[in-house]
């Protein structure tokens, strides 16, 4: 047989997850358009991990590690992006936002939502109180602006075409699971929510990095050289259990951050062994879930014009506020 993936011992794993990843999203939408609500409850669960897996099987093909042609990477990336509704941007864009992220060790971004909202002080309004009901309204917001931007920036007139290409496609998709049961879309509509906050919650508390809208400027153009002491510094773990490293496969092993930016190349299924060769039983760089559970919680309406300065030493993990609008499925 030819060889098709990255690593040889990569078959298996990266074939389960992408089995699991299309088996609960099938499986996810068959529950919910059932017109039970019995069924529906582990639907919306079900749908919800399948999407949380299809993302960060997304961040493993912008990184290579999963086919061994990065052609074959990309269209299985922007196949994945159309399954987590993030399909409306470009792969490539997607894929370009987070090398800066890496290669730049900040977070680069076309515009700094937080200035804009300040301008608007009744949006912000909205965008607070949506988030003190724990719906995540930056995040939405984000997604939003891929379709919007399109049609107000001259710089992105070439995206229109696939916006609503793309556009068409969804809705023709969420119009037949309304034809096979109505509540369908709002079991739907609530998986995505319970995805966008895992992914949110594993973001957020991950770096203390600066911020720059540098995202259209070309690398090194006007953003500081960070050097690999400054990405270690400001570059946290959050793993779902220390004790029991299986668990941390419900987020595909993303938790592993520090092993990740220590060596970005390496694979999702090599990280625990890459993390214990780096830390050993070390944990000052791994934060306990439970107190950054509190923190998500406590924090969660002042993070939206909040970030934690840079070269700050988290302390007690509760009051790490953290970042959000800078996830990796938006090319913004």
């Amino acid at each position: 047989m030819p060889r098709i993936w990255r690593h040889e011992d990569g078959r298996w794993p990266n074939l389960a997850a992408l089995t699991y990843c299309l088996a609960a999203y099938a499986g996810g939408l068959a529950l919910i358009t059932q017109g039970s609500l019995l069924l529906a409850l582990p639907g919306i669960l079900l749908l919800a991990h399948g999407l949380v897996i299809g993302a960060y099987l997304i961040h493993e093909c912008a990184h290579n590690t999963i086919l061994r042609d990065n052609r074959w990477n990309a269209r299985l990336g922007e196949t994945l992006s159309w399954l987590v509704g993030s399909a409306y941007g470009d792969y490539e864009g997607i894929r370009h936002k987070h090398f800066r992220h890496h290669v730049d060790r900040a977070d680069i971004v076309a515009f700094d939502f937080r200035v804009h909202l300040q301008r608007h002080p009744a949006v912000l309004r909205v965008i607070q109180a949506l988030e003190w009901l724990y719906i995540p309204a930056v995040d939405l917001l984000m997604h939003a602006l891929v379709l919007i931007l399109p049609f107000t920036l001259p710089s992105r007139r070439h995206r229109r075409a696939r916006v609503i290409g793309v556009l068409l496609t969804r809705l023709a998709f969420f119009g037949l699971l309304v034809a096979l049961s109505p509540m369908a879309l709002v079991y739907y509509a609530i998986a995505y929510l319970l995805f966008l906050h895992v992914l949110r919650f594993m973001d957020v508390h991950q770096h203390t990095y600066p911020l720059f809208e540098h995202l259209e400027q070309a690398q090194g153009e006007s953003t500081p050289a960070f050097d690999r002491a400054h990405e270690e510094r400001n570059t946290y773990s959050n793993l779902v259990s220390v004790r029991h490293p299986w668990m941390n496969l419900l987020t595909l092993n993303f938790g592993y951050h520090n092993a990740h930016h220590t060596r970005p190349t390496e694979p999702w299924y090599r990280l625990p062994a890459l993390h214990r060769g780096l830390y050993g039983d070390q944990t000052d760089r791994v934060l306990p879930v439970g107190r950054l559970l509190r923190a998500y919680h406590r924090h969660r309406v002042a993070r939206v014009l909040h970030a934690d300065p840079p070269d700050r030493p988290v302390g007690d993990p509760a009051a790490f506020v953290g970042v959000v609008g800078v996830s990796f499925l938006t090319a913004h």
